[in-house]
């Protein structure tokens, strides 16, 4: 099949073209991706106060965090062939009125594990709407110059939303309950669901066959298994559990994997990883996502409790990066109709692997302003790389499989997202545990209970006040700053192996428009 920026070159294109109706549903259906966005971006800034309310261990802030991303990436795959069988734009409706019910769930909690739940089923919902959302305008836009700048948008509303979601929340948490982060998305569910069913045409696989349950089950299991292995064996436990866990979760997939090729009508089309384009993007995305959404976890604790900023400034902080992504969203197709493919993702992951290297060089004192340049450079990296990465992987599909499509790229981004979270977490909890020095004057428990997090050890600092609670909040400012330069070295190699994998990938497709999808 031609890709998207082979039609984008033709002089002559057959498809037919949106009129206003087309770009209105298209309004809508970025709503849902600037509400997971929101949700995603704005829970990082909670993070401290959740802490001191909920009082979660180091493990059960990681599951706070990562239990959605997990929840997302076990289902996508499921829900965008359930998408393709009962109608893509039903699924979404039905997603959006479950995300609802679950924010407001999440929005009153009242302990760890009641969060934890919470986040869960906001995860099984929103599993629901990113694969409609990408599939239905793979079939709203024809047209192939439309589809790349309709994707481009709808590239950028994840960094609209996540642009939006600190600004929006910090205000919130200068003001009002930490709850409040999760109650923002009541208004736009409400505004979904009333204009879904006027300005989006429903659509579906016509030949779709029946839904595999034992794929279902397999994929779903093995996916949450084997991510949980990987997240225990990051925090550095290696035990039997975590191994065993990582053992049991790869042999399923390899199972579910073997299972698709047998079947007439497959959950996962293996058919699309025989297209370059779609190989090279997937996995991008993958490894992009795992080092953003990683940084997105530590970045707003070190700006709010290691720098001393509220969470508006922290907000403010990090919005230059996040503003640039969405324009580079923009631009980029213009450079990449006069370049070629490969060129504009590798130097876009490049840009961003520079970013993270600025991070590695981030002081203990009055480090922000290293990571607003930091954190400019990633999303002018991302907003560059990701814009062209989804264009070749919806490109790449034919219009009646663009949900499992959808569903795989998405998979790719949230599943990266979860190890993100997961390992990067991890390593950086880890590290500020073993990096935390004993501080003279603090009694062992409190040194025992700041050791656990930095929200912790900033409570524990306030608590004890003077010379003290000076020092220790110092030396806890120093090992996550630490922990900081070693989780951004992680970062920094896993973007160049990206770059290098995608440079190899593409190398058929070093001329503009050329077609080795």
């Amino acid at each position: 099949m031609s890709s998207q920026l082979t039609a984008s070159v033709q002089t002559q294109n057959s498809a037919p073209r949106a009129g206003a109706r087309g770009w209105l549903g298209l309004a809508t259906l970025v709503l849902p991706v600037v509400l997971i966005s929101v949700d995603m971006t704005v829970l990082g800034f909670a993070v401290p106060h959740l802490s001191e309310d909920l009082a979660p261990t180091s493990g059960q802030l990681l599951w706070i965090v990562d239990i959605y991303a997990f929840m997302l990436a076990g289902l996508l795959i499921t829900m965008g062939s359930l998408g393709d069988r009962i109608g893509r734009r039903r699924l979404l409706m039905i997603g959006t009125a479950g995300f609802g019910l679950a924010s407001a769930f999440a929005a009153f909690s009242i302990s760890a594990e009641m969060l934890i739940a919470a986040r869960a089923l906001l995860g099984l919902a929103g599993a629901t709407l990113m694969p409609s959302t990408l599939s239905l305008i793979r079939n709203l836009f024809p047209d192939s110059r439309q589809r790349t700048l309709a994707i481009a948008i709808w590239a950028s509303a994840f960094s609209a939303g996540a642009a939006l979601g600190p600004i929006i929340g910090g205000i919130l948490l200068e003001h009002f309950f930490w709850g409040s982060v999760f109650l923002i998305n009541l208004p736009v569910v409400a505004l979904i669901l009333v204009a879904m069913p006027f300005l989006v045409t429903e659509s579906r696989d016509p030949n779709p066959g029946r839904l595999d349950l034992m794929s279902v089950l397999l994929s779903l299991t093995g996916m949450i298994s084997a991510v949980f292995g990987v997240k225990k064996l990051a925090e550095g436990r290696v035990e039997v559990l975590p191994i065993a866990a990582l053992a049991v979760g790869v042999a399923l997939l390899v199972i579910f994997v073997r299972r698709q090729r047998t079947l007439d009508h497959p959950l996962l089309d293996l058919e699309l990883f025989s297209r370059r384009r779609f190989r090279a993007g997937v996995s991008a995305n993958f490894m992009l996502v795992f080092a953003m959404v990683g940084s997105m976890f530590f970045l707003p604790q070190l700006l709010q409790l290691g720098y001393g900023m509220s969470p508006l400034q922290a907000s403010v902080a990090l919005v230059p990066g996040l503003v640039i992504s969405v324009i580079a969203s923009f631009i980029v197709i213009p450079i990449a109709r006069a370049t070629s493919l490969r060129t504009v993702i590798v130097g876009g992951i490049l840009i961003a692997a520079s970013g993270y290297a600025v991070l590695m060089l981030t002081p203990v004192e009055t480090g922000w302003g290293f990571v607003m340049v930091s954190f400019f450079l990633i999303g002018l990296g991302v907003g560059l790389a990701e814009t062209m990465t989804n264009d070749a992987v919806l490109s790449s599909a034919p219009p009646h499989r663009a949900g499992a499509a959808s569903a795989v790229s998405e998979t790719s981004y949230e599943l990266g997202g979860a190890l993100g979270v997961a390992v990067l977490g991890s390593v950086l909890a880890s590290g500020y545990r073993g990096g935390i020095e004993h501080v003279d004057g603090v009694p062992a428990g409190t040194m025992d209970a700041a050791s656990q997090t930095l929200g912790a050890a900033h409570a524990a600092s306030e608590q004890l006040g003077g010379v003290a609670g000076d020092a220790l909040m110092d030396a806890a400012r120093e090992a996550f700053v630490s922990s900081v330069h070693l989780t951004s070295g992680i970062a920094v190699a896993i973007v160049v192996a990206a770059a290098v994998m995608v440079f190899l990938m593409l190398r058929g497709d070093s001329e503009p428009g050329a077609d080795k999808a």
